[in-house]
């Protein structure tokens, strides 16, 4: 890396993400940082800050997602698969996903998937997804009845987007649990488990395109299916297996954790929860503001040069890994005012007004999908349960950013005297 290069401070406290990230952005539009992969020297990376930048970055051409495609870079990610992850280097078809493609070859595999989640077909599902809504806040007011503190990342968080993209794409209920396990490794990676754990995915993925091949049905896997088998042109076997995968696996970890996190920010903020209960009508714009602070994903997969070049006159030489600063370019204060604070009834103007779905030819196929989930399930959550609240009162507002939450215990009775 050029000698002028920025390098990221080390100073900022890890403990608050938003803080951190903001001091990362301020000190430069594009900042170097070490990329640590077991076995490997560390190499530098950097990451792209501000919104305008990142937003140029990701419809850059030059940038290319597809490690492959640049000489430089192939040899790190086949690396940090291993290494950190502990994707098995037999199973390629996991190494070079889909979304990880570039130009034609990405644009040829997104159209065959692209019909499932387009606005009319998402807003199809909505009675559905609220069907699946209702029956487990009924579980949920039943397990909570006697003020029994109830889990709502175990009950609600990760059970709604399961179910609902598992019915779009066509996975049985009974082998939900196995998807659950394999997302859990790719988040919080375990490389001694991983083999294991993904070698039978891959077989259970192939077990249902055969089963869909004997008897098709209304989802996503028999459309597949049967594009690969009218024309293996279109898609091959191997395509098909990798796009069932990554496609279940995206469609529900992600949203899962906004739910999660967008649950306890509102409940640690009243005025903001109220303003809510009062007008309903708020939800879609009070949606984009919690992919906004609470989205999952602090820095987009990385992108490698495809040549020499610069951005925000930083030099970025040939093969460098940049990453897309997602949660620094969404808490900017060159495009949004007050962006450290949680506003429901903030207007997100032209666009989103965000990058939490990413931008360009890589924009998340399953945005609105997420966005509508995230609505109908907050929406019901705090109609359904007037008195819900934290089962531990929180001091303050709870932090906006990416971090995890293992648990949310909730309290859905009306308190006492309530």
């Amino acid at each position: 890396m050029a000698e002028d290069t920025t390098t990221a401070p080390d100073t900022v406290d890890p403990s608050d993400p938003v803080a951190a990230f903001s001091g990362i952005r301020e000190v430069a539009a594009a900042v170097e940082i070490p990329l640590e992969v077991p076995g490997m020297p560390t190499q530098q990376g950097l990451m792209v800050t501000r919104h305008a930048e990142v937003r140029a970055m990701l419809t850059d051409d030059r940038f290319r997602h597809d490690a492959a495609a640049v000489p430089e870079a192939e040899n790190f990610l086949r690396n940090a698969q291993t290494g950190l992850i502990g994707l098995p280097e037999d199973l390629e078809l996991l190494r070079r996903p889909m979304l990880g493609r570039d130009g034609e070859d990405h644009a040829r595999l997104r159209r065959l998937v692209s019909r499932a989640f387009t606005v009319r077909r998402v807003n199809g599902l909505r009675p559905r997804v609220g069907a699946i809504v209702d029956g487990l806040l009924d579980d949920v007011a039943a397990a909570g009845a006697d003020g029994t503190p109830v889990d709502l990342v175990e009950a609600l968080a990760y059970p709604v987007p399961i179910a609902v993209i598992c019915e779009l794409v066509g996975v049985p209920e009974a082998d939900r649990d196995r998807w659950r396990e394999f997302a859990r490794l790719l988040v919080q990676p375990d490389p001694g488990r991983m083999p294991d754990v993904a070698r039978g995915m891959v077989a259970h993925v192939r077990d249902l395109i055969e089963a869909r091949r004997r008897e098709p049905a209304d989802d996503l896997l028999s459309g597949l299916v049967a594009a690969h088998d009218e024309d293996g042109d279109r898609l091959s076997e191997q395509e098909l297996v990798d796009m069932t995968v990554n496609l279940t696996v995206a469609g529900f970890e992600t949203t899962a954790h906004v739910l999660a996190k967008g649950t306890l920010a509102l409940l640690s903020r009243p005025d903001e929860l109220a303003a809510l209960r009062a007008d309903p009508q708020l939800w879609p714009t009070a949606v984009h503001e919690l992919v906004r602070t609470c989205g999952p994903i602090p820095a987009g997969a990385p992108r490698y040069a495809a040549e020499d070049l610069e951005i925000a006159g930083t030099p970025v030489p040939a093969g460098t890994a940049v990453l897309p600063g997602l949660l620094p370019a969404n808490f900017d204060p060159r495009v949004v005012d007050r962006p450290d604070e949680l506003d429901v009834r903030r207007d997100p103007g032209r666009g989103e007004g965000h990058l939490g779905f990413g931008h360009g030819a890589h924009y998340c196929l399953g945005a609105a999908l997420a966005r509508q989930e995230v609505e109908v399930v907050l929406s019901a959550l705090v109609t359904r349960f007037p008195g819900l609240r934290l089962a531990e009162p929180a001091d303050g507002p709870s932090r906006l950013g990416f971090e995890r939450l293992p648990a949310l215990p909730v309290h859905v009775d009306r308190p006492p005297g309530g």
